[in-house]
């Protein structure tokens, strides 16, 4: 079972670091679930992630005090909104652009309503 934790970790670290170049894949959400995995398989893949000079510190600020920092909060709501204006320009039907607005916006909420962090 171990290993399946610890795939799965290496999965979503494979997962954030994409998420680094690319904006529209969130990358500390899967930073946080490869931290869950590593926890569960091993301890030194778990040290190895939170102790990662680029890699751990928004996990710290995660688990100490429930943070965001700013730059993500902003690249975060320039991605959605990206993301929104792709779908308005495809032509989507309104009905989808409604449930997607409203998604988003709850994305967007829960975001800039966590702390920003003591970085």
């Amino acid at each position: 079972m171990r290993w399946l934790w610890a795939g799965a970790g290496c999965l979503a670290v494979a997962l954030g670091a994409i998420g680094i170049v690319l904006p529209l894949l969130p990358t500390v959400p899967f930073l946080l679930l490869a931290a869950f995995c590593f926890a569960r398989s091993s301890e030194n893949l778990h040290n190895w992630l939170i102790n990662h000079e680029k890699l751990g510190p928004p996990i710290e600020d995660w688990n100490r005090h429930g943070a965001i920092s700013l730059r993500a909060k902003r690249l975060a709501t320039l991605s959605v909104a990206g993301v929104y204006m792709i779908s308005i320009l495809a032509g989507l039907r309104p009905a989808l652009l409604i449930i997607q607005g409203a998604t988003l916006s709850c994305v967007m909420l829960f975001i800039w309503t966590r702390p920003s962090g003591p970085r």
